[in-house]
């Protein structure tokens, strides 16, 4: 694994990943985010994390089949890996820690 440490757009692409299954391709991702989280973005910034994620080896990806709605080109699905799945835990792990301790300080 290239690297596990998850920047904050990184960890939401990857938790709707998790979200959509099946349905995890470019648009349906950004779509999601939008409707998830509440924040708009562009199909290029997404692509552009799905890509370095990939690289990282916390998700795979494959082609789906042709469809006619797509001019019989073919969506790129991903899936988190293994090692995906341990970065999120981590990145959780931590903010639940960090956010803890900045309780037990504010009261």
């Amino acid at each position: 694994m290239k690297g596990s440490n998850l920047g904050e757009f990184e960890e939401i692409v990857l938790l709707i990943v998790g979200i959509a299954g099946e349905e995890a391709y470019g648009l349906a991702i950004m779509e999601l985010i939008k409707e998830q989280a509440g924040r708009s973005t562009t199909i290029g910034a997404v692509h552009a994390v799905l890509s370095r994620l990939e690289e990282k080896g916390l998700l795979n990806s494959k082609l789906g089949g042709a469809t006619k709605e797509r001019g019989g080109r073919r969506k790129r699905i991903f899936e988190i890996t293994t090692a995906g799945r341990k970065a999120l835990e981590l990145s959780r792990d931590l903010r639940v820690n960090l956010w803890e301790q900045y309780a037990i300080k504010t009261v």
